[in-house]
């Protein structure tokens, strides 16, 4: 028999090493070597045959004469019993029976002798009458018959006290055999006592989180307080009847149960029960645990599954105290959770997001919970004690933060302090990357450069440093001016840089030479902002003076100067079309302002202090502010209506930057903290957990029933096209997933990796089966031949290697382009190669010998794509260019040209019968175009960042989206109509594929990963959290206008975007903002009492609410 992984390869060995074999225990010779465990651990397949057949011998086991014995013994007796049994109750019967048909008979002949007629009565009759009447008979019968009977009851009773200790000593048997079967069967094995944890948590690795809910449903609604007792007991109807369905049958419930029960007692025997696992001497075994736990879903299922059972067994109170801790640390996503009546104590939740979640009833005992996220949790009678909270000791620090700016990637963040320090943040995690200490003063304005590798700094020093970004290192240092910078500004460009000062004057710099270009003198105090125009050809400045000036950043002549505000201009900000200019003052309003005429358009008034920072959106639909007043508000830029406003600062709100995607608001303040706020407020897409970062690659299987989308994150994930779920997250590549491709029997996966590696996988089961090493550069581009014995691969290296799939030998390696090869492709025939470079070129090469077939110039920017049409004939190109390029294969001619992308072109791809090209842009959108009129046939907009890869279906019904906003979406190609939408890598998505049922998609990922998605649908899990709405019902609390409180309440629940998801600082810093609290204690480790705190956070305590009612 040859092996399933190695076709050709014959089975020579059997694993017996204690762990669960990759390989099935069926070893090839290439198995083998793939193996990783030592060859004293396989055994040849003829020796293992004759050493199962000695071990049989020696133990007698195929000795049944014994067997066959016992087994006649038991028969035998049972049917004795049976037999003994019947004849009891047969006689018991009969006996009962004469007895109360004797007693029946006397008693109808004394009825019948009173009810005849003395005179036509016979003299016998007459005698029995008068006996009756005149003598004792009647009297001593029936005296005798209640003696009978009680006699009688007497005997049932003690006949039902034996037959109740008889049924309970044959159920006492009957569980014993039970417990032999189950163990018999398999389905429950022997306890065995095990001391690593990792291999107490593999037991259960297979239970998914529906057996652990259900548990606990049933224990909280039974009241049950030994848990371990309760499932261990055989065949407890309520627990095995709720769990057996169509998928499970009783066997797999009985294995399973048994199995949580094991290890349940294990954790009981361990120290994770008895001891802080963040304790510093627990530090190697916690990490440890974290590695192996974070990436199997139905380990952190039972982690929470500990959690829960705080609050029912009090026995596991420490190991379920050291899974939250564990939860927390792998940031497992915890928000909206149902938390009630928990008990922990003794670790530690620092920096926990618990957004939402129900913790009434709980217990918290010597717990650190700096940092934690309760924003709009239920906090009712809650009894927390010995509290650590880092934040209670350096509430009143003076490090306030004066300015923040987000890089154009919108992945680290710049923030300019009053300790004179410019420190640079990661916004995913919100840790602080680097510091930098040049200035010897307060920093009152950072900028990033148009490219992201540059920041601008000016302070109150009075000079301006410009930092490498990537290194840390001071660029340049210019000092020019005789008071404080307070606003520098790079020109769109990055050419320049403008400078605002309390010299009153505004200067240019050259960014290249550091030279001084211009100096303009127009204000007659302080310059607080300067901003340039989106093209770069004006600048705008506010003043002290009350004043904004335009000027021609060319001539250097003032345009304009308005005084629209009766206070100093402390911000300025250009629409992104460069229509609207944005200010904010010291007189609390901000105007919105025509550039071209100067009129004022609209005056926003809802500050009720300085306003120091204005932002548009990048679309330009909305602006921010802050102020003085300690908020953010939030503005429709059209009409001027305020749409929203934040409340989450405790100090004066100094400075506000929407990322380059608008989707984050930061926003830096005197509280000495940064906040990040999710700016899209009230949307709801439907989406699917797994991947949180960008999707780069997507492909459908060949039989369209899984997608497998490629990230950031590092990983793949597999998911099923008709339900959306996720089905498989593969993790192997150790940097950024570049491409995925499916091999077009839909078996194997391909995978290219900026790790400069490719990886094959197998789709079924979700294991690397192949792992291709050759490029010395990121791998950008997988493909397989139509045939799939060939991969062909293109590299940041500059080649194009062919690869034999069965093997992994590399073929042939073609080297022609000069710079990046970005896009590679099979002709449909497979004779053909086509390669797309960032030497603007495309080349064709023979598939077989590897020689250049032809080189086709006509794009004057990078090839960023290539696809061949169904039948050969044309190549479709697209570029940086912004165009798309069709070309005639035979004759290397151009046959077409669309332009219809507003910025660079990323993806092109032919539906399945060649009559429309499909492209993806930078400009966010996606294009179809129909080949046969030459023409644009729909644009579909629905990503909210560069669309990275497209990919139809087999089937052309459906087109698949991967985008740098995180998500895949699934478009109706005949409608137009997003049909789904998919959210789960942890970083951008670029390379998506479908498989040939058109079921499945891929798509990988920077985050490593490669994913595959159910494509027909995508349901959101609802939260579990209770309404706020009827919480507030149970207090009859009045919801009308007239109660501030309450209009908070309705106010931070549905908008419940605007709970800052992230806040970074150097303390950490407990949030509460909207926390329902009710009752309950709040005390920390010194005795102080935390709920003044929770107040400062924006808490509400409903006591208060009914007393203010009242």
């Amino acid at each position: 028999m040859n092996c399933q992984y190695h076709n050709l390869c014959p089975i020579i060995s059997v694993c017996i090493s204690p762990h669960k074999c990759q390989f099935q225990r069926k070893l090839c010779f290439k198995c083998l070597y793939a193996h990783g465990v030592d060859l004293k651990q396989t055994i040849p397949i003829d020796n293992f045959q004759e050493k199962a057949q000695k071990k049989l011998q020696d133990l007698n086991a195929d000795q049944n004469e014994e067997l066959i014995q016992q087994k006649l013994a038991f028969k035998s007796i049972l049917s004795q019993t049976q037999n003994t049994l019947k004849n009891i109750w047969d006689v018991l019967y009969e006996s009962i029976n004469q007895i109360f048909e004797i007693i029946e008979k006397e008693n109808n002949s004394y009825i019948n002798l009173i009810s005849l007629n003395p005179i036509e009565s016979s003299i016998t009759e007459l005698e029995q009458l008068v006996s009756i009447v005149d003598g004792p008979k009647l009297n001593d019968w029936c005296f005798q018959k209640t003696q009978y009977l009680m006699e009688l009851k007497q005997i049932i009773y003690l006949w039902e006290k034996e037959i109740q200790v008889l049924v309970e000593k044959s159920n006492e048997k009957m569980e014993k055999i039970q417990q032999i079967l189950t163990q018999i069967e398999g389905c429950n094995q022997p306890y065995v006592r095990k001391e690593d944890l990792c291999q107490i948590l593999n037991s259960i690795w297979d239970i998914d989180e529906s057996i652990f809910k259900g548990i606990i449903d049933i224990v909280r609604k039974e009241k049950i307080q030994n848990i371990i007792g309760f499932i261990s007991k055989p065949l407890n109807p309520q627990i095995y009847g709720s769990f057996v369905n169509q998928q499970q049958t009783i066997d797999d419930v009985k294995r399973k149960i048994m199995n949580i029960a094991y290890a349940l007692r294990n954790i009981l025997e361990h120290q994770f029960s008895k001891h802080d696992y963040t304790n510093e001497a627990y530090e190697k075994d916690r990490l440890n645990l974290i590695m192996n736990l974070e990436s199997n879903k139905n380990f952190i299922n039972f982690l929470k599954f500990l959690v829960q059972l705080t609050a029912i067994d009090n026995q596991f109170i420490q190991s379920g105290s050291n899974a939250f801790n564990l939860l927390v640390s792998m940031k497992v996503d915890l928000k909206n959770q149902c938390l009630e009546n928990i008990k922990i104590k003794n670790t530690a939740l620092t920096d926990g997001n618990f957004v939402g979640c129900n913790f009434s009833g709980s217990e918290l005992e010597n717990v650190d919970i700096s940092g934690v996220n309760f924003n709009g949790a239920l906090l009712l009678n809650c009894q927390w004690k010995n509290i650590q909270i880092n934040e209670l000791n350096t509430l009143n620090l003076n490090s306030y933060v004066n300015s923040v700016c987000i890089s154009p990637d919108g992945t680290k963040l710049a923030s300019g302090s009053g300790d004179k320090s410019i420190r640079l943040w990661d916004v995913k995690t919100g840790q602080q990357i680097a510091k930098w200490d040049g200035h010897s003063n307060s920093v009152f304005s950072v900028c990033f450069s148009p490219d992201g590798t540059s920041l601008a700094s000016g302070s109150g020093d009075k000079s301006i440093c410009l930092w490498n970004v990537k290194t840390g290192q001071q660029r340049a240092k210019w000092n020019g001016r005789s008071n404080s910078v307070f606003s520098v500004c790079y020109s769109p460009d990055g050419t320049k840089l403008a400078s605002g000062s309390g010299d009153k004057s505004i200067r240019l710099w050259d960014v290249k030479t550091g030279q001084q270009i211009a100096k303009w003198d127009g204000h007659s105090n302080s310059v607080f902002s300067v901003c340039f125009s989106p093209d770069g050809t004006t600048l705008a400045s506010g003043s002290g003076d009350e004043s904004i000036c335009l000027w021609d950043v060319k001539t250097g002549q003032q345009r304009a100067k308005w005084n629209d505000h009766s206070n100093s201009v402390f911000s300025v900000c250009f629409s992104p079309d460069g229509i609207t200019l944005a200010s904010g003052s010291g007189d609390k309003s901000i105007c919105l302002t025509n550039v071209e005429t100067g009129e004022q358009k609209v005056k926003l008034v809802g500050h009720t202090n300085y306003v120091n920072s204005v932002c548009f959106s990048p679309k330009g639909d909305t602006l921010a502010s802050c102020g003085i007043d300690k908020s953010i508000r939030i503005w429709d830029a059209k009409t001027g209506q305020q749409r929203g406003e934040i409340d989450g600062h405790i100090d004066y709100v100094r400075s506000i930057c929407y990322s380059p995607d608008g989707t984050i608001l930061a926003s830096g303040s005197f509280d000495q903290s940064i906040c990040l706020w999710d700016a899209q407020i009230g949307q709801q897409m439907v989406k699917l957990d797994g991947q949180n970062n960008t999707v780069w690659s997507i492909c459908f299987s060949p039989d369209g029933t899984k997608l497998a989308s490629g990230s950031s994150d590092k990983s793949i994930c597999l998911w099923d096209v008709q339900t959306g779920l996720q089905k498989i997250k593969m993790n192997g590549h150790s940097d950024y997933v570049r491409s995925v491709c499916f091999s077009p029997d839909g078996t194997t996966l391909a995978s290219g990796s900026y790790d400069n590696s490719i990886c094959l996988w197998d789709v079924q089961i979700g294991q690397q089966k192949g792992y291709l090493n050759g490029h010395v550069g990121f791998v950008l581009s997988v493909c397989f031949s139509p045939d799939g014995t060939k991969l062909a691969s293109g590299s940041s290296d500059k080649s194009i290697c062919i690869w034999d799939v069965k093997t992994g030998q590399q073929k042939v390696k073609m080297n022609g382009h000069s710079d990046y090869v970005r896009s590679v492709c099979f002709s449909p025939d497979g004779t053909t190669l086509a390669s797309g470079s960032n030497d603007n070129s495309i080349r064709l090469w023979n598939v077989q010998t590897g020689q250049l077939q032809a080189l086709i110039n006509g794009h004057s920017n990078y090839v960023l794509s290539v696809c061949f049409s169904p039948d050969g004939t044309t190549l479709a190109s697209g570029s940086v260019d912004k165009s798309i390029l069709l070309w005639d294969v035979k004759t290397g001619l151009q046959k077409a040209k669309f332009d219809g992308h507003t910025h660079y072109v990323i993806s092109v791809c032919y539906s399945p019968d060649g009559s429309i090209l499909a492209s993806g842009s930078y400009d966010n959108s996606i294009c179809l175009w129909d080949l046969q009129r030459g023409q644009l046939k729909a644009r579909l907009e629905g990503h909210s960042n560069y669309v990275l890869s497209i990919c139809f279906s087999p089937d052309g019904t459906i087109l698949a989206s991967g985008s740098e906003d995180k998500s895949i979406l699934l478009w109706d190609v005949k409608t137009g109509l997003q049909k789904v939408f998919l959210e789960n890598h942890d970083n951008d998505l670029w390379p998506i594929c479908f498989s040939q049922d058109r079921n499945t998609l891929a798509s990988q990922s920077w985050n490593n990963t490669i994913r595959l998605w159910d494509v027909k649908t995508g349901f959101e899990i609802e939260s579990q959290d209770k309404n706020y709405q009827a919480l507030i019902a149970q207090f009859d609390i009045p919801l009308n206008s007239n109660n501030p409180l309450v209009k908070d309440f309705y106010y931070n629940y549905s908008q419940r975007s605007l709970f800052p998801n992230l806040q970074i600082s150097q303390i950490r810093k407990i949030q509460a903002k909207g926390a329902l609290i009710l009752k309950g204690e709040f005390m920390n480790y010194q005795g102080y009492d935390l709920i003044q705190l929770l107040k400062s956070k924006g808490s509400y305590f409903l006591e208060e609410i009914l007393e203010k009612n009242d």
